[in-house]
């Protein structure tokens, strides 16, 4: 079966930053069409940032295509900032965004934690909301979270012990906090994150080895960022995202979501779907978690290219 290619690379036509408080400030960026229709891409993570491959998701002809790094990350700064750095925040930086690049209504897209921001900005916001495109739902409740950390031990063995190396198996997200603020082995533990995660999040298994500091950098801001969020703002249970739906069932969604995906499995996607039948639930037969399996990425494609009709 041929999958469809991501669109082209595209530079951005604009870039900013965008001070939102005392602490912090946003990088954003707009590629594609300036006269075109906005789409809002809200990364993953927390923390993962803004990569260039998310540019390519959206038909740069038609879509004027808005792109930013969250509170912490990427190219926003101060850099793995935690104070002032929450969902009630976040949600507000999106709008504060769109007030800020002139946009009325605009489509939203997210993935994994982007997902999760999609929603909870939904929530707030849908009558700025032309449409919700959301890959891979989490609805970040605490069995959420503790599936993350023990529960896939169950499918990945032999990674959930190069994760739990030099931890404490039974308190483990205290134990990554707090070895993620000792400068001395701050790196290491980062990767050590990374691995786990990346290790899990593709259909088949895919080995990346960092080598740039850049890259260390940024697996340990992102380390940092999905403890603090796991540690402190995990919802107790579904109804936290669930019971929001009726401010936002009235706007066009899609959800596509991989029968495989490990990171955040498939029955988020379906209570959400079940208590909004609305939307369309699009349940990938051979894909995972990451955006980038390419069954994923060809129904994140077609999704992104069929909202064009969406007025």
């Amino acid at each position: 079966m041929a999958f469809r290619k991501l669109y082209p690379d595209v530079r951005p036509y604009a870039s900013g930053y965008l001070k939102v408080d005392d602490v912090h400030t946003l990088y954003w960026e707009q590629c594609g069409n300036p006269d075109g229709v906005p789409i809002v891409v809200l990364h993953g993570g927390p923390g993962q940032g803004a990569s260039p491959t998310l540019r390519r998701f959206f038909d740069p002809d038609f879509y004027r295509i808005v792109i930013f790094d969250q509170r912490g990350c990427g190219r926003s700064e101060p850099m793995a900032e935690t104070k002032n750095n929450n969902p009630e925040h976040l949600v507000a930086d999106i709008e504060r965004l769109r007030k800020h690049l002139n946009i009325g209504k605009w489509h939203v897209f997210g993935g994994s934690w982007g997902a999760v921001l999609a929603l909870l900005y939904a929530a707030e916001n849908s009558k700025n909301c032309i449409s919700l495109i959301i890959r891979s739902v989490s609805l970040f409740t605490k069995d959420n979270i503790n599936w993350f950390l023990y529960g896939m031990q169950k499918i990945y063995p032999e990674v959930w012990d190069r994760f739990v190396k030099n931890h404490d198996k039974n308190d483990l997200l205290n134990s990554y906090c707090n070895a993620l603020k000792d400068p001395s082995r701050q790196l290491q533990i980062g990767e050590q994150w990374a691995d786990y995660e990346g290790s899990c999040s593709t259909l088949y298994p895919k080995f990346r080895t960092i080598t740039a500091d850049s890259e260390r950098q940024a697996v340990w801001v992102m380390a940092c960022l999905e403890c603090h969020y796991y540690q402190n703002y995990s919802f107790d249970n579904d109804e936290a995202i669930l019971s929001t739906i009726n401010s936002f069932r009235h706007v066009p969604g899609v959800l596509i979501h991989g029968r495989y995906d490990m990171i955040t499995p498939i029955e988020s996607a379906y209570k959400l779907h079940k208590e909004w039948p609305e939307s369309d639930l699009i349940i990938v037969p051979d894909g995972g978690h990451s955006a980038l399996d390419p069954s994923i990425q060809d129904r994140i494609l077609m999704a992104t290219d069929n909202a064009r009709s969406i007025r």
